[in-house]
């Protein structure tokens, strides 16, 4: 991508300035008559921890503030000396702390919960956005741009082909067969040693093994069982109660849906059941499936099926808008007799739910997709001949 360095370094420094800012100046205020309560974006995790619910806050400030700001800050490690022709010792390690950390980096997810909670408290109190508030907003467009813009070649330098890869072995369709697998850090398709246990990436150093994820499968297998267990108490839980003057009850996920609804915000409303109720079940619906198919050792629709693994990987983190709602509220309605929330042992269960399937999602190996398709018994299921194409674009290990 033509002057991607230039690009992707201009909108990190911003990303970081904004991010500062974010994390300075007051986020949201509740006004309540002459009373004003004030929250930093930090204030729901650390709302959490004070109601003893520590796990769960502390969950709430990695994924809005820690992993965001790691993230920005080793890309910044890595773009601005490579921009000046210089490379940082620990290139490799920073750039795989940051492809980790990325995923875990909800600033989308956040923003969602913080509308949602102001749709809540509309009619109980005014909401008056701080400096930090619309910082954020800019911090939301910003990293964005910024991952789009990014053009991870950029980081390492031009390796040729290595000699004799054409013609290894011709009778060989796939990357794999003719020996090669893809490095996890830099994406470099390297020639595996026939005699060692791991090559080495001539381009970053790391180490390239063909062998898939060790028990990708059972791994996977207990991390969905968990979740599934976890998810039974989340919905059955509430997982915060709202009182005003002293009258209250319980919210669970779904009444919480259906109070937007009944508000009269039925397109968030729905948006919350999609994120906290369809994600969640139809993502562990679709890794059982994955699962089952590659323990069959299936050959249908493995383009269609990677795709879909795809769509699941992204889609997962979204649940989380409801443990951001909670923390948002938590930190925001502290008035006493007037008003205030509680968190609820429903938002435990859920957030170790969510984080449970998405640990599961990355656990799982999609390349055990295609291992059928480079044995060549791959069938279309309307016997057009699919099984042909995807084995010969099958990819390396």
């Amino acid at each position: 991508m033509p002057r991607s360095l230039d690009h992707s370094t201009a909108l990190y420094l911003a990303a970081m300035i904004l991010f500062l800012l974010a994390n300075t100046f007051p986020f949201v205020a509740l006004q309540f008559g002459d009373r004003v309560e004030q929250s930093l974006l930090v204030s729901g995790g650390f709302a959490l921890q004070r109601a003893g619910m520590g796990g769960i806050g502390l969950l709430v400030l990695l994924t809005s503030v820690i992993f965001p700001f790691l993230t920005i800050s080793g890309m910044l490690y890595l773009l601005l000396p490579r921009r000046f022709g210089y490379r940082l010792p620990g290139t490799t390690p920073v750039w795989r702390l940051v492809r980790a950390l990325n995923p875990w980096s909800l600033v989308g997810v956040f923003m969602l919960g913080l509308l949602v909670s102001i749709v809540k408290l509309q009619d109980m109190a005014a909401i008056v956005p701080g400096v930090a508030f619309y910082a954020f907003i800019g911090l939301l467009v910003i990293s964005a741009a910024a991952v789009a813009s990014f053009d991870r070649a950029a980081l390492w330098p031009r390796v040729g082909p290595v000699p004799g890869s054409a013609e290894a072995m011709p009778s060989m369709n796939s990357a794999a067969g003719r020996g090669y697998a893809t490095c996890h850090t830099c994406d470099l398709l390297v020639r595996r040693s026939a005699t060692a246990a791991a090559s080495f990436c001539p381009r970053c150093g790391s180490a390239v093994h063909g062998t898939r994820f060790a028990d990708s499968i059972s791994r996977t297998w207990a991390l969905l069982g968990s979740a599934v267990l976890l998810l039974v108490p989340a919905n059955l839980f509430p997982v915060m109660t709202v009182t005003r003057f002293g009258m209250g009850e319980p919210n669970t996920i779904l009444s919480g849906v259906m109070h937007l609804i009944e508000d009269g915000a039925w397109p968030l409303g729905l948006l919350v059941f999609f994120a906290s109720f369809v994600v969640p079940i139809s993502k562990i619906a679709v890794l059982m499936f994955l699962l089952i198919t590659v323990q069959r050792g299936s050959a249908w629709r493995l383009r269609d099926r990677s795709f879909l693994y795809r769509v699941t990987e992204v889609v997962g983190a979204w649940s989380m808008v409801d443990i951001f709602l909670v923390g948002i509220l938590v930190a925001l309605v502290r008035m006493d007799g007037m008003a205030t929330v509680y968190p609820g042992p429903g938002a435990s269960f859920f957030g170790a739910a969510v984080v449970l399937t998405m640990m599961a999602a990355h656990a799982f190996d999609p390349r055990l997709i295609w291992d059928r398709a480079g044995q060549g018994e791959a069938t279309g299921p309307d016997g057009s001949g699919n099984s042909r194409h995807v084995a010969s674009t099958g990819g390396a290990s």
